[in-house]
């Protein structure tokens, strides 16, 4: 009696067990599959569809270099560790930190430029009135324009002289692999600029506790430890951030 009592729990357990699996397996949501078919081209619209893919999946891996070497995001980053390393601080603010402000800030100073790259080329080519490769001149037009507000004469012809190309009678006649790198070159001297004028007051602060120290005989206690707090009240009385912030903004064209 008692084998049959205990066979028949056995049995309840593994009905419920089962039950419940089927419902959840009921319940589950399946995910969807996207599959990507291989074959030989027979047209040469589909030669021209697949070099279009390729080049759009280039392009999309290239994205994060495209926004830092293109954008306001290398001054403001490059300012940002100036600061970091003038006040002292060996890992505050972090350094992904700094990115993400700088980040957003990127795209403040970049938003009129972000509009009309999606007014003017974007939504023309999501709703068809517009093939890729004219959007992509129209999208790379509003680029070009911030570009060429904020680079030098002096590396472009840097970089027109070294690929041997007349110098063109405008500037919007410049060719964008020769734009691209004499912007970043502009940008890293314009961040490099902003830096130094960083490390002067924060300087002058070191340079006054390490005097006192030495007056006082205190010459065992590292004066960076000492003039540390000292810099970063500074900072804070003439609100910093906002200052420097404000002029890196305002330098762009």
């Amino acid at each position: 009696m008692k084998q049959h009592f205990f066979i028949l729990i056995i049995v309840s357990l593994v009905l419920f067990s089962a039950t419940n699996s089927f419902a959840q397996s009921k319940q589950t949501i399946p995910f969807p599959k996207i599959g990507i078919d291989i074959g030989s081209a027979s047209t040469p619209e589909d030669v021209s569809t697949t070099l279009q893919i390729l080049l759009l999946m280039t392009i999309l891996s290239l994205a994060p270099s495209i926004l830092i070497m293109t954008t306001s995001y290398l001054r403001l980053i490059i300012v940002f560790h100036f600061l970091k390393t003038a006040l002292g601080t060996q890992s505050m603010p972090p350094s992904q930190l700094l990115a993400g402000i700088a980040l957003f800030i990127t795209f403040f100073v970049m938003a009129p430029t972000f509009s009309k790259i999606n007014d003017d080329a974007l939504q023309p080519l999501m709703k068809g009135e517009m093939k890729i490769e004219t959007a992509m001149e129209k999208g790379v037009e509003p680029l070009r324009l911030f570009m060429l507000k904020n680079v030098r004469d002096e590396d472009i012809a840097l970089f027109l002289d070294m690929a041997k190309i007349e110098l063109p009678e405008t500037r919007t006649e410049v060719p964008t692999y020769i734009l691209l790198p004499a912007f970043a070159i502009s940008e890293l001297r314009a961040g490099f600029i902003i830096g130094f004028f960083i490390f002067i007051p924060f300087i002058m602060v070191d340079m006054i506790i390490a005097s006192i120290l030495l007056s006082m005989g205190m010459m065992m206690i590292p004066p960076m430890m000492i003039s540390l707090p000292f810099k970063i009240l500074l900072f804070i009385l003439i609100d910093g951030w906002s200052l420097i912030i404000g002029s890196v903004i305002r330098s762009f064209g």
